[in-house]
């Protein structure tokens, strides 16, 4: 039970860089779920096909994945302030870069340059609080002040978004960063304390090439809808598969590895990196959309969707707090594992509704909140677990190993959440007119996947059968949650469950 919190972790200095670090993790969290909403929108102003508004949400993810290992180590190496301001600095900038495009590719590559500061951010912020609030009531503090501001932007992501490109334009979803990230950089230049890794003396740069080309090419083949039956497909999965390989030789023959596999030998760090990729194999993947199914099956426009979509990320806003209670009281191996099996039967209650033809979009709320519930239990005691569970010098690579988790997970389930959704929506059309030929189901599948069923009904298809389309290759989606999120508490469960208590893990 927290009693007290000491006041030398309470100085003015520490919570600037509190701050700085709380009010970084809501522009990062903004960015991965205001986007969502202003899809449509994109599509139309840019304009944009399926695959480029797939590309414009994991531009973002990929970029942040391909960077954040070589984020954590550049800090380790060379200072966590140093770099924190750096990718303060980057990310405003390419803040108005993405505002500022008038084109789909322009803003996927903007997109990629946010992404890539954003990971700089990212990888510091763990590694700030773990230096500046050691003692266990402060950091308990500091931790679920981080879940909740990060939970603040991607909860209310949705309609802020919806109403920023409502009531203004669409680029303020991006501008606005401009001025968060000048306020962040005044902070973090006040508050937070230098601090780095000694031991950390170069840069794992064979390892961080490896690893961003390896999941570069997997989400790259998943995404373009490559498969194995065509030369493109095997040269892309091929030089991934490669490439993953020579990242493992790599990290095992490194003397500093920035991807320390001995650190798989504590069960508490493991399970808490399963913890973290169980989270992105189901809810914010969805999240990317579940927009199109609320605006296209159930008409609401963009304001109202995001009114919608709180009952599913609110409760990441809420949870933090009472998480890091019961991390506290329970540990790790009863709160991680609960909150996956939470996930998983949100999606199961989703998933039960989404045939019945007289439910109307209000009908997503108990699934929404349940998996929401369970994401909040989940999120802030996964990177508390993960970076108490090695040394504080160690901290970074710790961070980087959790984010690194985190990230390539979700851009690689929100090619494979679009594959399953193109998939299950072509599959229902061949069943539904299986005089479509191979031209026209290409077409149409992915005008239905993006949520145009209007225009998919101008190309010869009838209004239901679209919808129907639509709704069958979302129940794929929700089940692939479902078993994800399930399979992920199961292997939780073992790992802490033979964990017992373990030390902290040096270099």
């Amino acid at each position: 039970m927290i009693t007290s919190i000491s006041p030398k972790n309470l100085t003015a200095r520490n919570m600037a860089a509190l701050a700085a670090v709380c009010l970084s993790a809501l522009m990062l969290g903004l960015e991965i779920s205001s986007i969502p909403a202003i899809l449509p929108t994109l599509e139309q102003v840019l304009p944009a096909d399926f695959r480029q508004l797939q590309w414009i949400m994991n531009a973002y993810t990929l970029a942040m994945t391909a960077s954040l290992m070589a984020a954590g180590a550049l800090a380790d190496r060379f200072g966590r302030k140093r770099v924190f301001l750096i990718g303060i600095v980057l990310f405003g900038l390419a803040s108005l870069a993405c505002g500022l495009a008038t084109t789909a590719t322009t803003l996927i590559v903007a997109r990629f340059a946010q992404g890539m500061s954003g990971a700089t951010m990212l990888a510091c912020q763990i590694a700030v609080l773990s230096h500046q609030f050691q003692n266990g009531p402060a950091r308990g503090l500091a931790f679920s002040s981080w879940g909740v501001l990060f939970g603040s932007g991607l909860g209310f992501g949705p309609l802020i978004g919806g109403l920023v490109a409502a009531l203004i334009s669409w680029e303020w979803v991006f501008l606005v960063h401009v001025l968060l990230a000048v306020l962040t950089f005044v902070l973090a230049k006040t508050g937070v304390a230098e601090s780095r890794d000694p031991q950390a003396l170069r840069i794992d740069l064979p390892g961080i090439v490896s690893l961003s080309v390896a999941v570069f090419c997997l989400v790259y083949g998943i995404t373009s809808g490559q498969g194995l039956g065509d030369r493109e497909g095997l040269a892309t999965f091929g030089l991934g598969l490669a490439s993953f390989l020579t990242f493992l030789v790599v990290e095992r023959r490194t003397r500093r590895p920035m991807f320390d596999f001995a650190v798989f030998r504590n069960r508490r760090f493991s399970g808490a990196l399963l913890g973290a990729s169980g989270m992105n194999f189901s809810f914010w993947p969805f999240v990317i959309y579940l927009p199109i199914y609320v605006q296209a099956i159930h008409h609401l426009d963009s304001v109202t969707a995001g009114l919608m979509l709180l009952s599913y990320t609110l409760p990441t806003l809420i949870m933090p707090p009472f998480a890091e209670r019961l991390l506290a009281r329970r540990g790790p191996g009863f709160v991680i594992p609960l909150g996956l099996f939470t996930i998983g039967l949100g999606f199961l209650v989703l998933r039960l509704t989404l045939f019945d033809a007289t439910a109307g979009a209000w009908s997503l709320l108990p699934g929404c909140l349940i998996a929401g519930v369970g994401l909040g239990l989940t999120n802030t005691p996964v990177t508390n677990t993960a970076t108490a569970a090695v040394s504080a010098e160690r901290a970074g690579m710790a961070s980087g190993m959790d984010m690194s988790a985190r990230m390539i997970s979700l851009a690689v389930n929100i090619a494979l959440m679009g594959f399953i959704l193109l998939r299950g929506v072509r599959l229902a059309l061949q069943e539904m007119a299986p005089t479509l030929d191979g031209d026209q189901l290409a077409p149409l599948s992915e005008m239905i996947a993006a949520g145009n069923l209007v225009q998919a009904q101008a190309g010869g298809l009838g209004p239901e059968m679209a919808r129907m389309a639509l709704i069958n290759g979302f129940g794929g989606v929700m089940l692939y949650g479902v078993f994800c999120a399930w399979s992920a508490a199961v292997l939780s469960l073992v790992l802490f469950g033979r964990c017992g208590r373990e030390r902290p893990m040096t270099a």
